[in-house]
C-alpha cells in the first residue's frame, strides 16, 4: 500500500482523486516545518504540496523511503530539487495548470495600472468622490513588450491582440515565422523594445541571466510615463530602481504580483502613486487550483502504482543501463548546448546536430535532447530539462535536425552543433576522451582541442607571432591564472587565421577583457561559462 502526505491545502478534487485511488493511503498534514516534517516525509511513499511548505536539504536528511515529491504547480523553488536529487527522489510539477489564470491575473494589473482602480476604490472607502483625480488611459493602440513568449506570456499576447493592443516581444528561441503567425512583432534584444513600449511584462524565470533584468539602466530607456508589470518571478526589476523611477516620474505605473523576498510585508512601492501590488496571486483561482492539484494527484500515483514519469524536473525516464551507457556523452552533448548558447543573442532559427562515428551508433535522440537542455535551460520560463528541452524549441518555431554518419574522422566519435539565425552560422564540435573528459575539438572553422569546463575564453587572431605571449601577459597582470591552454588553425598554412582557447581558474574582470581586445591582430573575443568538470545537471546525476 503506497502511502502519500499532502502537505498543503489543496483543491477538494485532488483529494477526491486520492480518495478514489486503489492501492493508495493518504494524509493531510499542512504547516510542517523543522524536524517534524523531516520526520513525517520518511513515514511516506511520495509528497504532494505547493508553495507554503520548504523542502530543504534537512527536511530529507536520512530519509530513505520517500520516492517522488509533486509540486501542484510550476516553481519548485521551494524544493530543493539537488538534495532530492542526491536521495534519488523523482521531482515532478504541473506546468500548464495556472498558465491561464496567471495570464489573466497579469492582464488584470495591467488594466488597473490604466484607470487607477485600486486607488479609486480607496478613495471612496475613505468617504471621498474624486472622479476627477483618476483619469485613465485605454489599452486599445498601446504598445505593450513581453518579454518572454512560454505558455504565460503567449496567452497574455493574445488576450493583448483582442484589446486591438501593438505587441512587440523579445524571446531568445521565438522564430521571425512563429511571431508573424501570431500576429506580434520579434526584436533582437530588449534594449530594442523599451524605448517603443507603453506597458512592459515579463514572463521568465529568475536566473543569473534575468535578475533585475530592468533596472535604473533600462528604465532610462523607457519613454516618460511607461507602466511596467510582473506576476512572474520576483528579483526580475529592480524594485528599487522602480521606486526611484516612479519618485522622479519616469514610470506612469509598477504593477507587481511577485517580489524578490516572499512573503514581503514592507517595501518602498507599497503606498506610492500609480502602484498596484497583490501577495501572490497570479495561480490562486478556484480553476488554477483544481488543475493543478487534480494533475498533480494523478502524476504521483502513476509514478507510485507503474514508475511513469513526466514533467520531471531533476531526472529523465530512462533505462539504468542504458544511462550508464550514454552518461559520458550526454554530459558532451549538454556542455556543447551550454556553449552554443552563448554565441547567439535571438533570431534563432535551426540547430544542426551531426553524429559521427561510434556515437552515431548510440540513442542519439538523448542526446538531441542533452543539447537542447543545455541550450535552452538559461532562457526559457519553464524548467528545463532532457524531456522537454526539444519541445520547448520547436514550439518556438525553431527546427532541430539530426543526422548520423557511422565512418569516423579524425576522432573515434563526434558531436558536432550548428546553429543558424539572422543569416548567421556558428559551429562547434565536441568528442569525449576515455569515460567522463569532454573536449572541445572545433571552433567555427578553427581545430583545436581544449577542455569543456569552466571559464573558457576563445580568440581569433591572425596566426603571427606574439600575439598568445600578449594575452597571456595581460591576464598574469589581472591575477587571472590559465590552468590550460588550446591553439589551432582554420587551415593548415601558416599566416592566416588562429584560434586561441583559455581555460581560465576564474571569471575575467571586464578590464582584461578590455585589454585583450585591444591587442594588436586579436580579431574576435568570446567569453563562454560552463560548468566545472565533473559536475552533472541534476536530470543527469
Amino acid at each position: 500500500m503506497a502511502k502519500i502526505i499532502v502537505l498543503d491545502k489543496i483543491s477538494k478534487d485532488g483529494l477526491a482523486l486520492l480518495d478514489a485511488a486503489e492501492g493508495v493511503e493518504y494524509e493531510v498534514r499542512t504547516g510542517l516545518k523543522g524536524e517534524d516534517l523531516r520526520q513525517a516525509l520518511a513515514e511516506f511513499d511520495g509528497a504532494i504540496c505547493r508553495s507554503g511548505v520548504k523542502i530543504t536539504a534537512e527536511s530529507l536528511e536520512g530519509n530513505r523511503r520517500l520516492k517522488a515529491i509533486v509540486r501542484a504547480g510550476v516553481g519548485t523553488d521551494n524544493i530543493d530539487r539537488k538534495a532530492a536529487t542526491r536521495l534519488g527522489i523523482v521531482v515532478m510539477n504541473t506546468p500548464g495548470g495556472n498558465t491561464v489564470s496567471t495570464a489573466e491575473h497579469a492582464f488584470a494589473l495591467m488594466l488597473a495600472l490604466s484607470r487607477n482602480v485600486a486607488a479609486a476604490n480607496q478613495s471612496l472607502v475613505e468617504g471621498r468622490w474624486d472622479r476627477g483625480a483618476y483619469m485613465g488611459t485605454q489599452l486599445a493602440d498601446k504598445t505593450l513588450g513581453i518579454v518572454g513568449l512560454g505558455r504565460i506570456g503567449t496567452e497574455l499576447a493574445k488576450r493583448a491582440l483582442a484589446f486591438d493592443m501593438c505587441v512587440i516581444a523579445f524571446d531568445p528561441f521565438l522564430s521571425a515565422e512563429v511571431a508573424a503567425k501570431m500576429g506580434i512583432e520579434r526584436v533582437e534584444t530588449v534594449a530594442e523594445m523599451l524605448p517603443r513600449i507603453d506597458y512592459l511584462t515579463v514572463h521568465t524565470p529568475l536566473t543569473p541571466e534575468t535578475k533585475h533584468l530592468i533596472g535604473a539602466k533600462e528604465i532610462d530607456l523607457l519613454k516618460p510615463g511607461a507602466r511596467l508589470i510582473n506576476a512572474a518571478r520576483g528579483g526580475i526589476y529592480d524594485e528599487a530602481a522602480l521606486a526611484e523611477g516612479l519618485k522622479n516620474g519616469k514610470l506612469g505605473g509598477v504593477a507587481l504580483d511577485v517580489f524578490e523576498q516572499e512573503p514581503c510585508t514592507s517595501s518602498p512601492l507599497f503606498g506610492m502613486p500609480n502602484v498596484v501590488c497583490t501577495p501572490h496571486l497570479g495561480a490562486s483561482t478556484n480553476e488554477a487550483q483544481t488543475l493543478v492539484a487534480v494533475e498533480g494527484v494523478q502524476l504521483l500515483i502513476n509514478f507510485l502504482k507503474t514508475g511513469e514519469i513526466r514533467h520531471a524536473v531533476n531526472v529523465v525516464a530512462i533505462q539504468p543501463q542504458t544511462l550508464e551507457t550514454l552518461r559520458g556523452y550526454l554530459d558532451v552533448a549538454y556542455r556543447l548546448g551550454r556553449l552554443m548558447s552563448q554565441v547567439h543573442d535571438g533570431g534563432l532559427e535551426t540547430c544542426a546536430l551531426a553524429y559521427r562515428g561510434e556515437v552515431a551508433e548510440k540513442e542519439t535522440r538523448l542526446l538531441t535532447a542533452a543539447f537542447c537542455a543545455g541550450l535552452a535551460e538559461s532562457a526559457m520560463e519553464e524548467e528545463v530539462n532532457i524531456v522537454n528541452a526539444e519541445l520547448l524549441l520547436r514550439e518556438r518555431g525553431i527546427q532541430i535536425q539530426e543526422e548520423t554518419q557511422r565512418r569516423p574522422s579524425v576522432f573515434s566519435s563526434t558531436v558536432t552543433a550548428t546553429l543558424t539565425g539572422k543569416g548567421q552560422t556558428f559551429t562547434a564540435a565536441a568528442t569525449l576522451f576515455g569515460n567522463n573528459m569532454p573536449r572541445l575539438i572545433r571552433l567555427d572553422d578553427c581545430r583545436l582541442e581544449a577542455y569543456l569546463d569552466g571559464n573558457l575564453l576563445a580568440f581569433v587572431h591572425h596566426d603571427v607571432p606574439g600575439i598568445i605571449g600578449a594575452v597571456g601577459t595581460i591576464f598574469g597582470k589581472h591575477g587571472v591564472n590559465i590552468a590550460q591552454m588550446s591553439v589551432g588553425r582554420r587551415s593548415d598554412t601558416p599566416g592566416g587565421e588562429a584560434i586561441g582557447v583559455l581555460n581560465l581558474d576564474g571569471p575575467p574582470p571586464q578590464q582584461a577583457i578590455d585589454e585583450v581586445t585591444a591587442v594588436h591582430g586579436l580579431l574576435s573575443v568570446r567569453i563562454f561559462a560552463l560548468p566545472v568538470a565533473g559536475r552533472l545537471p541534476a536530470w543527469l546525476q
